[in-house]
């Protein structure tokens, strides 16, 4: 039994309550969509499609259960956005497992009625919970919204095209039906026509958009680079205006190509090091532009590169229940169509949201945890690096090994030199240290060879070495 089967074993052998359903494969669109609400009004859950009770019936068409899945969501007001349901074989047997997510930013009804769960059915929200949930999280939020005048020709076919190709199948079929499906688009009839139009939501046209700044010059990204660990007036700058996909892109390059690197050598091994951990830095970056408060004008999100740290501010304060104490363990998706489409394209973990991730590969890398800081108007992430000399002395090359190794200063001179040319020779040791003979640079590069330390390439005058 492989890892999947395990995991789904597990999951079988729970009761269902308020966080697990278990429904056969031909229940209604409308039944279901009615446990996807009940569940995305509490705190989430899973729900296990091809069971007869406790009982593995399976699925027989896969693609027309996802497509049933997402046709329930559908049905939801507001429209409901999940992952893609995921497709698991059991016993030989099709299942499919839908995750509806902890921390979605609205309340959700079907046919006008309000759920919740209570232990394994769905029942109304009492008035008083209903009321309370309306206040915490609203109705409608802004990805959600149609802006004034935008049409469908505002979008790029090329970018649709490529979105649909990451997700699949699924979404290959009818693209412009998969982006109703996410709340990139919204089917709206013109009384004028009397025929039914695709319009783009803000969501939409942040992520397809072929003129983004038109619509949001908010939706702004702008980076600096400052050489030491302050402000000054000498910097490098890029302002990014683009789709969020392609800005995530963008600025991802630019900060690996400012950020500070270099390579040390560990006893016999050479061991390269960056700045700051890249999932890191892509977990703050993409965390900015997917969860940002959008309706916040003339401001945008910054990422300031010192020499010590990088800081990535987004405007906006934290959403919902989320608070700078509980956001590693709290989920509150602002943007929930945002969010979703960017773990569509690999950008984002739509669970977990990264923070978690985030503090791991600091750790891992031997960095302080990142430090979140909530400012007036927004939210402030700052990840402490490396900073070149906390990686060892001397051009970033372990010197306190190689004098532990008994390494006279020659030798080390050469073994440095080596961390930056990949070769030395005779008359670059000599050219090293001018005045100590030949015969004793030689012995010094021979002791090195019969270390392990240096391979030696070549005869006589053309002979060099390198590291072995």
């Amino acid at each position: 039994m492989d890892v999947q089967e395990r995991a789904i074993a597990d999951l079988l052998t729970q009761p269902e309550d308020r966080h697990l359903a278990f429904v056969r494969a031909n229940t209604r669109p409308g039944d279901l969509a009615q446990t996807l609400a009940a569940m995305a009004n509490g705190s989430g859950g899973t729900v296990v499609i091809g069971m007869r009770g406790r009982q593995v019936e399976g699925v027989a068409d896969a693609d027309a259960a996802r497509t049933m899945v997402l046709d329930a969501a559908l049905a939801c007001t507001p429209p409901l956005v999940l992952p893609l349901p995921a497709v698991v074989a059991y016993n030989g047997a099709t299942l499919l497992v839908v995750t509806v997510p902890s921390g979605l930013p609205h309340v959700y009804s079907v046919n006008g009625t309000y759920l919740r769960r209570e232990g394994s059915t769905n029942a109304p929200l009492p008035p008083d919970m209903l009321r309370h949930l309306l206040i915490e999280r609203g109705e409608t939020s802004w990805d959600r919204m149609t802006p004034a005048n935008a049409t469908l020709a505002d979008l790029d076919p090329d970018k649709i095209a490529a979105y649909a190709r990451r997700v699949g199948p699924i979404a290959e079929a009818d693209p412009l039906a998969f982006l109703v499906r996410r709340g990139c688009l919204v089917q709206r009839t013109d009384p004028a026509k009397g025929t039914p139009d695709l319009i783009p939501t803000n969501a939409g046209l942040l992520l397809f958009g072929i003129e983004v700044e038109r619509w949001f010059p908010q939706a702004e990204v702008t980076l600096v680079r400052y050489q030491g660990r302050e402000m000054s007036d000498e910097f490098l700058r890029e302002d990014i205006r683009d789709t969020l996909p392609e800005t995530a892109r963008r600025a991802e390059r630019w900060i690996v190509e400012h950020m500070r690197r270099g390579s040390r050598m560990v006893g016999l091994e050479r061991e390269d090091w960056t700045q700051f951990p890249l999932g890191a830095v892509r977990e703050a970056l993409i965390n900015a532009l997917a969860h940002r408060d959008y309706t916040i004008r003339g401001d945008s999100i910054r990422i300031m590169l010192f020499s010590d740290r990088l800081e990535c501010y987004s405007p906006g304060r934290l959403p919902g229940h989320v608070t700078v104490h509980n956001l590693v363990d709290e989920r509150f998706s602002r943007n929930e169509t945002l969010v979703q489409a960017l773990a569509d394209l690999g950008l984002i973990e739509r669970l977990g949201y990264g923070i978690d991730r985030m503090l791991r590969q600091m750790a891992d890398a031997g960095l302080p945890p990142p430090e979140f800081r909530e400012t007036a108007a927004g939210f402030m992430v700052t990840l402490y690096g490396h900073t070149g000399d906390d990686r060892a002395d001397a051009g970033g090359a372990d010197v306190a090994a190689w004098r532990r190794m008994g390494l006279n200063e020659r030798q080390i001179a050469a073994l440095l030199f080596l961390a930056t040319h990949q070769r030395i020779t005779n008359r670059d040791m000599q050219e090293l240290t001018p005045d100590v003979s030949a015969e004793t640079l030689r012995r010094d590069l021979a002791d090195l060879v019969e270390r392990g330390l240096l391979l030696r390439v070549g005869d006589k005058r053309g002979a060099y070495y390198i590291l072995k």
